[in-house]
């Protein structure tokens, strides 16, 4: 039954965008001054409300927060991407492997973390028995 419904709406949106086209082309062609007017009117309005809606539905602290969040998670991981493409292949050439090993023994360092500062010099309260 939930293909039955799902093909209705479908012919239903069909049917709906063939009359726009048909009642816009009818209205092209019996008045083109007032259609490209209307279509004038309809775009500065529409630049309008999304202009106000832009401006008073501003960055606020939380959204702020929010896309820094998002460009530092997307930095992290396009950094770390390159280096995986980085990364030679290793081949296995009579005991090599012990050899490439040796020299990548290097201290990697944590980049990718940050400090959170909190309340650490503050100390809690305690009940003493």
């Amino acid at each position: 039954m939930a293909f039955l419904k799902n093909r209705t709406s479908f012919y239903f949106v069909i049917g709906m965008i063939i009359l726009a086209i048909i009642g816009v082309a009818s209205r092209l062609i019996s008045n083109p001054s007032a259609f490209f007017q209307s279509v004038l009117v309809f775009l500065v309005i529409g630049f309008a409300i999304f202009f106000l809606v832009r401006r008073f539905n501003g960055a606020t602290p939380q959204k702020r927060e929010q896309s820094a969040f998002r460009k530092a998670a997307k930095k992290s991981k396009k950094r770390f991407h390159q280096k995986d493409a980085r990364k030679p292949s290793v081949k296995t050439m009579n005991g090599s492997v012990s050899t490439l090993k040796k020299g990548k023994n290097k201290a990697k360092s944590a980049a990718h973390l940050t400090v959170i500062e909190g309340k650490k010099g503050k100390k809690k309260k305690r009940a003493s028995f």
